[in-house]
């Protein structure tokens, strides 16, 4: 059946496009967050631990409010491995990182997210899709708080 929700095909494919982008930074990011949780050590081991758990819990339920927006626009949300590396810009870390390495990492994580969801959300916005602005919205303001708590530990 094709949807008709007053956002045309050829606009809902490029919003799709831009949460597609979103949701392989939002994935690749709540990897690197669960793994600095795995791998933090020293004196900080245990707020660092806490505070990494704390939110990839939330960047796991990102991942899948995204990808159901993706669906809800008539989108398929393509979630493999290779799809995530091919649109990430969330750099991959080859070497084990000190805590403040991690923290360093995960606040430029947070911000190439932010930076990356504006862009949709100015496409969103200008279309007329307000439930993708509003979606955005939050996840723009859980990361730049992200960022903060992490920006607030270096």
């Amino acid at each position: 059946m094709e949807i008709n929700t007053g956002i045309s095909e050829q606009n809902r494919s490029a919003i799709s496009e831009g949460l597609s982008r979103m949701l392989a930074d939002t994935y690749a990011l709540y990897l690197k967050t669960q793994n600095f949780h795995w791998n933090v050590r020293g004196p900080e081991f245990y707020s660092l631990h806490i505070l990494f758990e704390k939110q990839y819990e939330d960047l796991a339920e990102a991942v899948d409010e995204i990808a159901e927006r993706i669906r809800a626009l008539g989108y398929y949300a393509d979630a493999t491995f290779s799809t995530f590396k091919n649109k990430t810009a969330i750099k991959e870390d080859e070497k084990v990182l000190n805590g403040k390495e991690m923290l360093h990492q995960l606040v430029e994580g947070h911000e190439t997210l932010c930076r990356g969801a504006r862009k949709v959300a100015e496409i969103a916005d200008k279309e007329g899709d307000f439930a993708t602005v509003d979606m955005i919205g939050r996840r723009l303001g859980a990361h730049e708080k992200m960022a903060w708590f992490l920006r607030s530990q270096i």
